[in-house]
């Protein structure tokens, strides 16, 4: 059975003549009871962490199983996904290609029509343009004319208008 601290504290050493320092002894005693106690102490502590360490390792052990299972099955998924995409896929390119003539054409048919439209709005602009300068240069002329000044120099009797006014009043 392991010595304890118990043990070391209450050991007897006979006495001879001679002997060692009784007091040495003592304190060197005392001195050993401590770390021994140290050592029983770290002991427990390190037992308890490779009892908890060893349960971890258990539970990582078991997850990791888990995860190898779960990555098999994943992996068979993952598979048959990419042979149903690869199905899917070769489909959706057929139709696409089956679609893709009739696109460009309609596109033609669509660019050409839009080239038209675009021709007959440049000519229709230009009409635009045309009458509505002709349309200034014809109100320029009218603001030119000598009417103006004649209006000008009409002049208004405004005394009769006073007169009115003082009516009013």
């Amino acid at each position: 059975m392991p010595l304890s601290p118990l043990d070391i504290h209450n050991k007897e050493f006979s006495r001879g003549f001679r002997g060692y320092n009784e007091d040495e002894v003592n304190e060197f005693l005392e001195q050993v009871i401590k770390d021994f106690e140290l050592l029983i102490k770290d002991k427990k502590d390190l037992e308890e962490k490779l009892k908890s360490s060893s349960e971890r390792v258990g539970h990582f052990t078991t997850i990791e199983m888990t995860l190898q299972k779960s990555i098999v099955v994943a992996q068979e998924a993952a598979e048959e996904l990419r042979r149903n995409s690869q199905k899917e896929a070769k489909l959706i390119v057929k139709e696409a290609e089956k679609n893709a003539d009739r696109i460009v054409n309609e596109s033609l048919t669509k660019a050409r029509r839009i080239a038209l439209e675009v021709e007959d709005l440049k000519k229709q602009s230009k009409v635009f343009r045309n009458r509505f300068k002709m349309l200034v240069e014809a109100q320029l002329d009218l603001i030119n004319t000598d009417d103006w000044d004649h209006l000008m120099q009409y002049e208004v009797d405004t005394s009769q208008l006073q007169r009115l006014d003082n009516k009013e009043d």
